[in-house]
């Protein structure tokens, strides 16, 4: 269901944000990208049913803004199939990004390829720069990235890997793996600022192991259903990453 549509002119450009319960925190995200929208890009916000406000602070601030299914594969798709542009960014509700990004995005323009940015993670501890560097090193040599970093890639090249997968967990490095088999990924040299909050609430370290280990589990053919259980538990409040 749309609820809010406006549609730029000459759009070149679709940002999608998935969103669940994130009205603490949407509207940073959102706000460098306004002044975008007046140079062809379109903003889309697709929510997966929040409780918190999150709608109604979206609401100005995106040229369209859909419900539907929880499930930030299903959430992405979902803002896919309305997107305008020939180019489509992912982007997580807790990101931070500059006019740079921008600039490295209209080189892509005509590009039929694919890429994600390196990472930055807000947080002031050391052990986090270090967390971002390796997580950076790690997508750069298997051309494998994880939603944090901002997937872009063309609508033609999205459409023939058919999208997202449908699954709850480890959608990115799915669709990563189908990219790859088709085009090597560009990484823009311009950081992208990822929220530290999933690292600093559950410890740096339990965190490092337990995505190293979900990230085993999933190659070793485990169920992402089942992997989204463990990694979430029963309940789930945001969408903190896959």
């Amino acid at each position: 269901m749309t609820l809010h549509q406006v549609a730029p002119s000459s759009c070149w450009l679709s940002v999608i944000v998935p969103t669940l319960n994130e009205v603490r925190g949407i509207a940073a995200t959102l706000a460098p990208l306004q002044a975008w929208r007046a140079q062809g890009v379109e903003v889309l916000v697709v929510d997966g049913g929040s409780a918190d406000g999150t709608l109604a602070m979206v609401q100005p601030l995106a040229d369209r803004v859909l419900v539907s299914p929880a499930g930030r594969a299903a959430q992405m798709n979902a803002g896919a199939a309305i997107a305008s542009a020939p180019l489509l960014w992912f982007l997580h509700a807790d990101s931070s990004v500059t006019s740079r990004h921008l600039e490295m995005l209209q080189t892509m323009h005509d590009v039929q390829g694919w890429g994600f940015f390196p990472v930055r993670l807000s947080g002031r501890q050391p052990l986090l720069r270090l967390v971002g560097a390796l997580m950076t090193l790690r997508s750069r040599l298997t051309a494998i990235a994880t939603g944090d970093q901002g997937i872009f890639l063309s609508r033609s090249l999205f459409t023939a890997v058919g999208g997202f997968p449908p699954q709850p967990l480890m959608e990115d490095i799915a669709i990563s793996r189908a990219l790859r088999r088709r085009a090597r990924p560009v990484m823009p040299p311009v950081r992208i600022g990822v929220d530290s909050r999933r690292w600093e609430q559950r410890g740096i370290c339990v965190t490092i192991a337990q995505m190293w280990w979900l990230r085993w589990r999933y190659w070793r053919g485990a169920d992402p259903v089942q992997l989204h259980r463990l990694y979430y538990g029963a309940s789930r409040g945001s969408q903190d990453g896959g």
